[in-house]
């Protein structure tokens, strides 16, 4: 529920999902589930499912096998098993739906039962090392803790998207075991077990090293901050919106500033605020979330406003 530019970082995975062609998400919640649960009531999209136990990945994906059941069709009842499934973790907000398309499309193509999309660090200290063999095909994932020297010398990872059929993936599932360092159920041995049975597993690099950061600490919340910022702003200038000062110009997820309108020093953006062309926004402007400006609107020195009302300078709804 940590928002980053604005929005919790599992909204922003939860977009990537939709943009991607995600039809129903399964979150597994724990501490804190009260403030997820009403924050997301209202889309219906979601099933929630409670982990009590906190026995690692493999055993969170588990919580989710009654779901899955629901859309298994098994192909010798005329069915297609179920689809495809994505799993993945909610503290990465800085996913992106291309990724997630390119990962699904190169898992079509290649008829794979399961697939992952992979990145390449400078220092994968922390993350599952990929072990492929001469010819370059995917072999295991092996947790750093699980690792040896040679293995952890190796620079790419697994950032924890998965790609994986429905039905292969139930029949995986039952299959973990905790037989690790940590002695938790990993949900990556599910590729291991997967390959064995003779099934084809790809691993695809589609990862920058950007996408792969979570959250783990207030230090790497603000990182993760400052790369969406930076996205965000990216894409405002590609549209034609003028950002004098970056560093001193902030930019919530959603807002939509129309062409030519210039956004000076010291100026905040509220999150699905819209903004007209042709509009000059600050210096020290602060446009609240889900306000709206018309087109020419000219904004400046507005943040005393905010001290005892809302305040509305296009005079739409706010």
């Amino acid at each position: 529920m940590h928002e980053v530019c604005g929005r919790p970082m599992l909204e922003h995975v939860l977009r990537a999902c939709y943009s991607a062609g995600v039809e129903h998400v399964c979150i597994v919640v724990g501490h804190g589930k009260e403030e997820i649960l009403d924050y997301f009531s209202h889309d219906k999209r979601i099933s929630w499912v409670e982990q009590i136990e906190q026995l690692g990945t493999g055993h969170a994906a588990r919580m989710c096998e009654p779901h899955l059941r629901k859309h298994h069709t098994p192909a010798s009842r005329g069915g297609t098993g179920g689809g495809d499934v994505f799993v993945l973790a909610g503290d990465g907000p800085l996913i992106r739906d291309d990724v997630l398309r390119t990962l699904l499309q190169a898992h079509h193509d290649e008829h794979a039962a399961a697939s992952m999309a992979t990145a390449v660090l400078d220092d994968p200290t922390g993350y599952g090392r990929i072990v492929r063999d001469a010819a370059g095909n995917f072999l295991e994932i092996v947790e750093q803790n699980d690792a040896t020297p040679e293995q952890r010398a190796i620079r790419e990872v697994f950032p924890s998207y998965y790609c994986i059929k429905n039905d292969d993936l139930l029949a995986a599932l039952p299959q973990l075991t905790n037989q690790n360092a940590k002695h938790e159920y990993y949900l990556t041995d599910i590729y291991a077990h997967i390959r064995r049975s003779g099934r084809k597993v790809l691993a695809v690099q589609a990862v920058t090293q950007d996408d792969v950061l979570g959250v783990n600490t207030r230090e790497q919340l603000a990182h993760v901050d400052a790369i969406m910022q930076a996205r965000i702003q990216r894409q405002h200038r590609e549209n034609g919106v003028t950002i004098v000062s970056s560093d001193k110009t902030y930019i919530e997820a959603g807002a939509h500033i129309g062409q030519d309108t210039v956004l000076l020093p010291f100026t905040y953006i509220g999150r699905d605020a819209s903004i007209g062309p042709d509009c000059a926004i600050g210096p020290f402007s602060l446009v609240p979330r889900s306000a709206v400006l018309t087109a020419g609107t000219t904004l400046a020195n507005n943040t005393s406003s905010f001290n005892s009302a809302p305040f509305n300078p296009a005079g739409g709804s706010l």
